[in-house]
């Protein structure tokens, strides 16, 4: 593959790994399966390891992979085409899912048998209340991850004019880590976003030769060394709490990224390049799979166990089924709602 080539497959497939992951983080289902068991307490504890620890990678990893590409290439005068392109490819798709989830959740709330499975009661219906979906993702939580892209495309002007100076840039990454690390709240802007989207950008900048230049057995072997460093922040009692978890999210896809040879991998399947239709629609399917499932066989232990561990595999599969019908059969469709993937 040419040199552009390779990379962009890599991304492909990193973006599809963390997708796998994200199905994970929010697959947990054995309080819904298995109410006050005894089996309760280790059917948790699995699920926690793989979605609520192992899995936390994938976030930071797409918002470092996000900020790197966005600022590969940056310049100022680029701007305002960059601006245009996440028009498409971020607000559009972020205000069309909203607005469906919204008129989804309006109509299941209005079916009885749907209405006992949402547990929401019967969702308000009018300008107001779908305004309020759209732009404050009401009924869609996991784009809070879109909203803090688009909210980071926006400060780009502010970021860049920190980032391209090289001591500048590490000063404010540095104290930011810091303010992420005491827990820091600042309305609207999440700093753990802003920290791994500058850590990308900071990479897209200064670090090209390294992120996208030829493979070595030394790249390979600090890829190593970082992942490791990643799994002892992770199981060591130093750092503690949220600098710790912190330190395991930045290394840990940083490390993966370098231990991996892209020039090598295999090229995407098609099935594997569905990765924003799944991100959008696996919350929903993944809700609706696990309650009604619990509804049918509730008590035994090793139901959720086996759903939990074949979700990634079953949302992979749904989303490359409808996405691959709605490209051919609702091309115009499937550009808004893919963004122009």
């Amino acid at each position: 593959m040419a040199d552009e080539s390779w990379f962009r497959n890599k991304i492909t497939w990193f973006s599809f790994i963390f997708s796998i992951l994200v199905v994970w983080v929010h697959s947990a289902n054995g309080e819904l399966f298995l109410g006050r068991s005894p089996y309760l307490g280790a059917v948790m504890a699995f699920q926690r390891f793989l979605g609520n620890t192992i899995a936390q990678i994938a976030v930071p990893g797409f918002f470092m992979m996000s900020g790197y590409l966005f600022y590969r290439n940056f310049r100022w005068e680029r701007l305002e085409a960059k601006w245009n392109s996440r028009i498409r490819s971020l607000l559009v798709p972020f205000l069309l899912w909203n607005m469906i989830y919204y008129m989804g959740y309006v109509i299941g709330s209005r079916i009885p048998v749907v209405t006992g499975i949402m547990g929401k009661g019967e969702i308000p219906f009018g300008w107001y209340e779908a305004i309020d979906a759209m732009l404050h993702y009401r009924y869609n939580y996991v784009f809070w991850y879109l909203y803090q892209l688009i909210l980071l495309t926006v400060l780009a002007p502010v970021l860049y004019g920190i980032l391209k100076h090289g001591f500048l840039s590490a000063a404010a990454i540095t104290v930011l880590f810091y303010f992420v690390q005491r827990g820091t709240v600042i309305p609207g802007l999440n700093l753990d976003a802003l920290l791994y989207y500058s850590l990308g950008g900071f990479g897209g900048i200064y670090g090209r030769n390294i992120i996208e230049g030829q493979w070595t057995v030394r790249k390979g072997l600090a890829g190593a060394g970082i992942w490791a460093a990643a799994i002892l922040f992770l199981i060591s009692p130093w750092p503690a709490g949220i600098a710790g978890r912190v330190c395991y999210r930045i290394l840990a896809p940083a490390g993966l990224w370098l231990l991996i040879d892209g020039r090598k991998l295999p090229e995407a399947r098609e099935w594997m390049q569905y990765n924003f239709f799944l991100y959008a629609i696996h919350f929903a399917m993944v809700r609706l799979i696990n309650k009604s499932a619990a509804r049918i066989l509730g008590g035994y232990w090793l139901a959720p166990i086996v759903l939990f561990s074949v979700m990634p595999a079953m949302m992979a599969a749904l989303s490359s089924a409808a996405g691959s019908w709605m490209k051919k059969r609702l091309p115009r469709v499937w550009m808004l709602l893919n963004g122009g993937r």
